[in-house]
């Protein structure tokens, strides 16, 4: 297949936003009969990097793969397919996937039969993609995010003809019902309740990936949500790239809240989201969250930075006091609620003093864990083509000093919980101990605990008994 009937990424025609409604398409996905059992007898690998929303979407590649008769295997070298599902929010996450890509070409040389493909965000980048036709021979298929419904009919072709293929649609994007789905977890589920974001913050590189918001119907997501509880799934856990914005984009002024509330009342044991934006979080959904007890008093809030005129440049449609005025709201009305947030660090431009309001802003909040980057520019994006001249061993050292802190104040908050007894998510065994279940309370604390056999997705009553800054030790009390 030549180059020129390749469809490569369109970063200009990807960030186009029209007024037209999103449009559920229920017809999309189909396996055709030399698809279905073509890989029999053989196995893939996937290996998801990023977001939630990438694990999602591994799902439903997984899903797509065993229909095809496809066996997963955990080691690349065992698989005939290899699937990379990717992220591009940082250029290092990038570096890594390619450093994994490039450590294949002596595989794939061995065995030329295997099929390497690469999909999810980094597929989206035209400066990826051209890296990777130029100096990866290796991968044989490129997808994107808008047509993972298509991968079937790209493997199948790749496997008939043995010629590369690359499709990436740089599109609004739609939205794809019935696509198959094989479950990372037993206990807990992911549940897509809209794709794509119409932010456009000045650093970030996913309304260009992700396309335009655009909300499932609620009758799809609760459905979905029941057909999770019928199988004895204890949590769901709603996505978006901006939940709070569910439903605008259908006429819905508080769609969110709305969806949530009908989301608890399917009587699902637990419901968290992800992300939301404090640009549109609404009073409504903190007395949801408030009211019903099945949704987790936890809140993951990306504050970014301190700083009002990073913000400001940031272009995030607010100030450090409105989101010190939302946090405040919400731990007055839900007592015990835990924040996590995102905080770039060295943003263009940033200085001391820009960089010390963060900090009182980490003082203020005394977030139980945020996840803190060294700022990394986007191709295509306005902020990365702003003047830069902060040198990057003070974007480290700022990064040290900010981790620190928050370290200290989650060491701290979690010093409360010693001696309690918390209600654990039981998601089988620890990574670090065979003999030791893992799981996350209520209040999305990490708890490593003992106790008898058999625990795995249920949730478990867990006593206290030792204190880490991310995590919880305990025991189980029956």
């Amino acid at each position: 297949m030549e180059r020129n009937t390749f469809i490569l990424p369109d970063q200009d025609q990807a960030k186009r936003r029209t007024r037209t409604r999103p449009e559920s398409v229920y017809d999309l996905f189909t396996l055709t009969e030399n698809a279905r059992g073509i890989g029999s007898g053989k196995y893939y690998y996937l290996r998801t990097y990023g977001c939630q929303a990438n694990v999602r979407d591994g799902e439903t590649i997984s899903g797509m793969l065993e229909m095809m008769g496809f066996q997963k295997s955990e080691k690349p070298e065992e698989a005939d397919v290899l699937v990379f599902n990717t992220c591009a929010v940082r250029r290092a996450a990038e570096e890594r996937v390619l450093g994994e890509i490039g450590s294949l070409k002596g595989l794939k040389r061995k065995h030329p039969e295997k099929v390497i493909c690469i999909c999810g965000c980094m597929a989206q980048e035209e400066a990826v993609v051209d890296e990777i036709l130029k100096g990866y021979p290796q991968v044989d298929i490129i997808f994107g995010t808008h047509n993972i419904y298509h991968f079937p009919e790209l493997l199948t072709g790749r496997l008939s003809d043995g010629e590369r293929r690359v499709e990436v649609f740089s599109e609004e994007g739609k939205v794809i019902e019935n696509l198959p789905v094989q479950r990372s977890q037993t206990c807990k589920g992911f549940v897509n309740i809209m794709y794509g974001c119409n932010k456009f913050c000045t650093y970030c590189i996913v309304p260009y990936t992700r396309g335009k918001e655009r909300s499932r119907r609620k009758e799809d997501i609760i459905a979905e949500i029941r057909e999770l509880k019928a199988k004895n799934f204890k949590e769901v856990i709603l996505l978006g790239q901006n939940v709070n914005a569910y439903g605008k984009d259908l006429g819905e002024e508080d769609g969110f809240t709305e969806l949530l509330k009908a989301s608890a009342e399917t009587g699902i044991d637990r419901i968290r989201f992800y992300t939301s934006h404090p640009r549109d979080y609404s009073p409504t959904t903190i007395d949801a969250m408030k009211e019903y007890p099945n949704i987790m008093p936890s809140l993951h809030l990306p504050v970014q930075s301190g700083s009002d005129e990073v913000l400001r440049r940031m272009a995030r449609g607010y100030t450090a006091d409105s989101y010190k005025k939302l946090y405040d709201e919400m731990k007055s009305k839900i007592p015990g609620i835990t924040f996590s947030t995102d905080i770039i660090v060295g943003f263009p431009g940033e200085t001391d003093e820009q960089f010390r309001k963060t900090l009182d802003l980490a003082d203020y909040c005394k977030f139980d864990l945020a996840y803190t980057f060294v700022y990394s520019p986007r191709s295509g994006t306005p902020a990365a083509k702003m003047p830069d001249d902060t040198p990057a061993e003070v974007k480290k050292e700022r990064l040290q000093i900010l981790n620190e802190k928050i370290g200290r104040y989650a060491n701290a908050n979690n010093q409360q919980y010693m001696g309690k007894v918390l209600q654990v998510l039981c998601e089988g065994s620890s990574k670090k101990k065979a003999d030791v279940y893992s799981g996350y309370s209520a209040e999305n604390k990490l708890v490593n605990f003992t106790g008898p056999a058999g625990l795995k997705d249920q949730i478990v009553n867990v006593e206290i008994t030792g204190i880490h800054s991310y995590s919880l030790d305990g025991k189980v009390v029956l």
